[in-house]
């Protein structure tokens, strides 16, 4: 068990260096489109749908390649791959309302969330001033 969590943070860690890498050679927007976090984030979740796909097919990677691959690497390099994973799982398994409620939801309350987090430390600030 104590293995897994060390794959898991190598792979988080270079995940994380190869994101900042790849978003430094990029143009910050594109037609008013944040592209850096747009790119990683298509290109995340496609390394993630190859790699599922692969493990599956092949069914011999150890658990700790899939933990450093899936989890570690991908995880580091952008959670969205993550959020990805589990939608197409839903889906594939025929749960199509279950996985775009999922989405929907997912992506309705992360924007929410977003700004109250923004709202209440503004608020803080303003307290403490």
């Amino acid at each position: 068990m104590a293995s897994s969590y060390i794959w898991i943070g190598l792979g988080g860690a270079l995940g994380a260096m190869a994101r900042v890498g790849i978003m430094r050679i990029l143009p910050s927007f594109v037609l008013s489109v944040p592209f850096k976090v747009f790119l990683v984030n298509i290109l995340g979740c496609f390394l993630i749908g190859l790699l599922t796909e692969a493990m599956a097919f092949y069914g011999n990677v150890s658990i700790n390649m899939r933990h450093f691959l899936i989890q570690g690497f991908l995880g580091g390099f952008t959670t969205f791959s993550a959020f990805a994973l589990e939608f197409g799982l839903l889906y594939e398994k025929g749960s199509h309302f279950t996985a775009i409620f999922y989405a929907a939801l997912s992506v309705i309350v992360c924007i929410i969330s977003f700004f109250v987090g923004l709202r209440i430390l503004r608020l803080f600030i303003q307290f403490l001033s």
